[in-house]
Order: C-alpha cells, then sequence, then structure tokens
C-alpha cells in the first residue's frame, strides 16, 4: 500500500511540474506575441506621425507651422524653435579641471572621512 502512495504521489508530482511548465511556456509566448504587435503599431505611429526619420528635429516642419498658427491665432507666445538635439557622434562639452586648491580641498575631506 505505501508502495502504491508513493507512486501515485511522484506521478501526481511530475504532472504537477509538467503542467506548470506548459502554463509558463503558454504565458510567455503571449506576452512575446503582445510585446511584438505593440512594437509594430509604434513603429507605424511614428511613420504616421512623420516622427521616426532621421532628420534630428524631432519635430517635423508641417506640425511645428500648425502649433504656430495655433498659437498666433489664439494670442499665444510663440517659443522660438530649440536646436535640434546634439548628435551622439559630438563628444560632451568637458568641464575645465579644478586647480591646486580644490585637490588639496577633496584630499583633506577623504583624510577626514577615514578617521
Amino acid at each position: 500500500m505505501p508502495s502504491e502512495e508513493f507512486e501515485s504521489a511522484a506521478a501526481s508530482f511530475k504532472r504537477i511540474g509538467q503542467d506548470a511548465v506548459t502554463h509558463s511556456r503558454r504565458v510567455a509566448g503571449n506576452a512575446l506575441a503582445r510585446s511584438r504587435r505593440r512594437h509594430s503599431e509604434n513603429a507605424e505611429l511614428l511613420k504616421q506621425s512623420g516622427r521616426g526619420t532621421k532628420s534630428g528635429d524631432p519635430t517635423p516642419g508641417t506640425l511645428r507651422a500648425a502649433a504656430e498658427r495655433f498659437r498666433r491665432a489664439r494670442g499665444l507666445a510663440v517659443p522660438a524653435v530649440p536646436d535640434p538635439v546634439p548628435s551622439r557622434s559630438q563628444p560632451a562639452p568637458r568641464t575645465p579641471r579644478s586647480g591646486d586648491e580644490d585637490e588639496d580641498f577633496s584630499q583633506m575631506r577623504i583624510m577626514q572621512r577615514d578617521q
């Protein structure tokens, strides 16, 4: 009798494990499909809005002109057009190196922290 209980418990455990794996694969597959669908929908929306182009201008000229007309018609301020986003290939401006006095100060702070 104990042998039969052990076999049925082992079979039950194996079945539950297989069910869990099947369920997790199904959930992962659904999530991946949903993610891919959203990605393609977003790409299509970017194309429709004119964004996603390589011009570096985040807002197309036609949208910018429409926004300017809207603001002027309502007596609102029209902000100056910001410079385009700097490309990643340009290095960031470097800050000037600190003088000797600043270095001495930082060394003093480190020495005080260690005490």
